[in-house]
């Protein structure tokens, strides 16, 4: 995992959205939950791209031409926006992903074998939970190539953060900008928490320090 992702690790998705908003960036994604435990991920984004079957067969399961790409603390994340319940992720790739070191996978669209995951300890974040199998449904199109989750254009190598909250895209072209912008807002943030712990009222920890965090 690069010092980058570590960084990003280190705070929580919040932080992270505070800090796209402090610069004008867009990059936040709600509704995709984590649906295997509770840990955060993140890391560097390895993309696939799905679309409806209508006749086609894949020549490789979804989503293993990622899982062989991928390096150690890379996140796979899944574009499966056909409206179809079809899952294009279950439990096997979730073994080989966790072979290959895969921090975890985000999946824009329905996941399955959540049991298996939960089991396993790897983290799946996926925006529909579905039995329902992708084959002669769902075929993969692209891997490592540009892909929608929400209304976020994502590419292959971008940074993303992840957790109870949200889904947090960043650019790499931005992450030194952001990671500082975040860290600032972690650590104040954090001031405010110990002096409500201290007993300051609410009014006075949070106040005017609170509102300003984002000002440009």
């Amino acid at each position: 995992m690069s010092s980058y992702a570590e960084r990003l690790g280190r705070m929580d998705s919040c932080a992270v959205s505070d800090a796209m908003d402090k610069l004008g960036l867009p990059g936040s994604v709600t509704g995709i939950g984590r649906v295997s435990t509770e840990q955060r991920i993140a890391g560097r984004v390895l993309t696939v791209k799905l679309d409806k079957a209508e006749g086609r067969t894949s020549t490789r399961h979804l989503c293993t031409g990622a899982i062989e790409a991928a390096q150690p603390g890379d996140i796979i994340v899944c574009e499966q926006r056909t409206g179809l319940d079809a899952a294009c992720w279950g439990g096997n790739l979730t073994i080989g992903a966790q072979m290959r070191g895969v921090a975890g996978a985000i999946i824009e669209g329905p996941a399955r074998d959540i049991d298996e995951s939960r089991q396993l300890g790897f983290p799946v974040f996926a925006r529909q939970i579905t039995g329902r199998t992708a084959r002669g449904r769902i075929v993969e199109v692209a891997t490592g190539e540009p892909i929608q989750v929400g209304d976020i254009a994502v590419e292959q190598g971008d940074y993303v953060i992840a957790d109870a909250s949200s889904v947090v895209f960043v650019k790499p072209a931005d992450i030194e900008r952001v990671l500082e912008a975040a860290e600032m807002i972690w650590a104040r943030e954090g001031l405010i928490a110990q002096a409500l712990r201290e007993g300051k009222p609410a009014s006075q920890a949070m106040g005017a320090n609170y509102e300003q965090m984002l000002n440009k």
